[in-house]
């Protein structure tokens, strides 16, 4: 890449409460695609989470320490449009884990275009991993399960540290 040639940029969003190996899948497929991958976590005030807006990007940003062109951004108020504009996006890169997934995001996607030209680009998430979902995962933490290889080794530390404070 020549220096007057601007990276490629994708958006990676999500509310990453906690971020599990599906997500960690789709971020590193996207960084083959894409120059640089901004995982973008979105926060919404109104809704209590498990993990509270620091620590979520705490818990990111040690899973993906060793990943080279990747950078762990809030998105602020406003559409998901205005923050890829900001930060020079190209695409935003969704995983999908099966048809569900599929018919919730392509009406985003197909919004997000109209808007700005925005362009989604989706993943097939890992096959092995297509049953793992955040709230799945606390589920099944919360009431004693084992999620070990479903979430990085220092999210479920975090888990079983929250469930048992409770």
């Amino acid at each position: 890449m020549s220096d007057a040639t601007p990276p490629r940029r994708c958006v990676c969003p999500g509310s990453f409460d906690p971020v599990t190996e599906g997500h960690l899948d789709v971020i590193r497929r996207a960084t083959a695609l894409f120059d640089e991958v901004v995982v973008a976590v979105v926060h919404n005030p109104a809704k209590a989470g498990t993990f509270d807006l620091p620590t979520r990007l705490d818990l990111l940003r040690q899973s993906l320490v060793a990943q080279p062109g990747v950078r762990v951004e809030v998105v602020g108020d406003g559409l998901l449009v205005d923050f890829c504009r900001d930060v020079g996006a190209v695409a935003v890169v969704k995983g999908l884990r099966g048809g569900t997934d599929f018919a919730y995001e392509l009406p985003m996607a197909l919004m997000n275009r109209h808007l700005s030209g925005l362009e989604t680009v989706f993943i097939a998430g890992e096959p092995s991993l297509t049953h793992v979902s955040s709230s799945l995962v606390k589920e099944v933490a919360f009431h004693g399960g084992d999620v070990t290889g479903l979430v990085p080794d220092v999210v479920l530390k975090a888990l079983l540290a929250v469930r048992d404070r409770t």
